[in-house]
């Protein structure tokens, strides 16, 4: 008998009949003998629904103000628990035995970062015991609870991180990753006409491609999966064919140079000039920042003659309304001259392939390829396994095409 942890994301369990589509995939590996957990998201746009509300809520007397993270969680927590208790209902219509539970209630703990919090913590001895009682455990995704009892929310595609989490911590056998679409790309299929289904990917690729703008798994899901050596399987609810396997690194994976691209839109570029070039300023920027629980990348230092510094680093366009306080104060605290200046309407087209460690000319390559169509590069940013430069937004969706065929990822096999 395995144990198999399966994810049903907000598309798959968009109404009733879907509901029932997705109990009986769960039925249907408990029938041939394995112990089954099901991890829900919200039922289709339902929490785009609830956002908006918020929104509408906290605009009151012709000004709007920014609703409260937590009481947001507190909101937000409310859609997977809806899907989980229709879910176990689907399970006993058609004749199984099935349980629900919030997060607090298999005591997911997370930290108090509201909105983007972090898991710390699973109690799994409610799960067995409803598991060895011949059930199908159902649990809500996306939300966990703090040491004082208070909801948190793990960031969008949060649900991913409770399904390997779950899978981690039960020890599972393999987590199905049930979606809208066949697996994992070479690109976005909705924005490159051509993108191939890739049928193997590891860990290190898959994370690098969740970081850079795949939507499809949460960078945190990739880590779990990868620290705990958790198999993941990507496929679609709507069939049975088989998905994406995102698994540990083998040799015969690095003959394939590129694997994929990605396209990561609305970024911002946050500028702090004039920065006093000392020890320690740049630890107190980031350290500040990361208090706020805000995550930076493509980071530029420039040192002036005028003994100050010009820092500048990338933040996804959702975070602008959390970092200009902060970095406000820092300018404050900092005195002379120095000033925030932000810069939207960015994006960040990338390539990633373990190949690239054992292979030259990947970055001319994509270079030559986005200055023959005019694209202007204005940032660089690379790792042994990925290229990203930053460019307008606007020629964004162009760009991630052209590095598509660059590297003619519909040919891989």
């Amino acid at each position: 008998m395995g144990l198999i942890v399966q994810k049903f994301g907000g598309s798959s369990v968009a109404d009733a009949e879907r509901i029932h589509r997705a109990a009986r995939k769960a039925i249907a590996a408990r029938e041939k003998g394995n112990q089954v957990v099901v991890v829900v998201s919200a039922m289709g746009d339902s929490t785009d629904d609830l956002i908006q509300l918020a929104n509408k809520v906290c605009t009151h007397d012709g000004r709007n103000s920014t609703p409260p993270k937590r009481e947001m969680d507190q909101l937000l927590a409310t859609g997977e628990q809806v899907t989980i208790a229709l879910m176990a209902m689907a399970m006993h219509a058609q004749g199984q035995e099935a349980i629900s539970f919030t997060g607090g209630q298999i005591g997911l703990v997370t930290d108090n970062a509201f909105s983007k919090a972090r898991i710390q913590s699973i109690n799994k001895q409610r799960i067995f015991e409803q598991l060895h009682a011949g059930k199908i455990v159902i649990i809500a995704g996306f939300q966990g609870v703090t040491v004082d009892g208070d909801y948190t929310t793990l960031g969008r595609g949060g649900s991913n991180a409770t399904l390997v989490a779950v899978g981690a911590v039960l020890n599972a056998d393999v987590c199905e990753n049930y979606t809208d679409v066949d697996g994992i790309y070479t690109a976005d299929p909705r924005l490159v006409k051509n993108a191939r289904k890739i049928d193997r990917i590891s860990y290190d690729e898959m994370l690098e491609l969740s970081g850079l703008g795949a939507s499809v798994l949460q960078t945190r899901a990739v880590e779990f999966a990868k620290k705990y050596n958790v198999p993941l399987h990507v496929r679609n609810s709507q069939n049975d064919r088989e998905g994406t396997w995102i698994v540990a690194e083998t040799p015969n994976m690095e003959h394939i140079v590129v694997s994929g691209c990605a396209l990561k839109k609305d970024l911002t570029r946050v500028s702090i000039k004039a920065v006093p070039d000392r020890p320690g300023v740049a630890a107190k920027i980031f350290g500040d920042i990361a208090e706020a629980n805000i995550v930076v990348d493509d980071i530029i230092q420039n040192v002036m003659d005028d003994n100050t510094a010009n820092i500048s680093f990338t933040v996804e366009h959702g975070d602008l309304a959390d970092i200009r306080p902060v970095t406000d104060k820092l300018c404050k605290e900092l005195g002379g001259r120095t000033q925030a200046i932000y810069h939207g309407d960015l994006a960040k087209v990338s390539v990633v392939g373990v190949g690239m460690r054992t292979h030259t000319g990947v970055a001319q390559r994509m270079f030559r390829t986005l200055a023959d169509a005019k694209i202007n590069i204005q940032n660089i940013t690379t790792s042994e396994i990925k290229i990203s430069c930053i460019i307008d937004k606007e020629d964004g969706a162009k760009a991630l095409q052209l590095v598509h065929d660059a590297f003619e990822l519909d040919k891989l096999k």
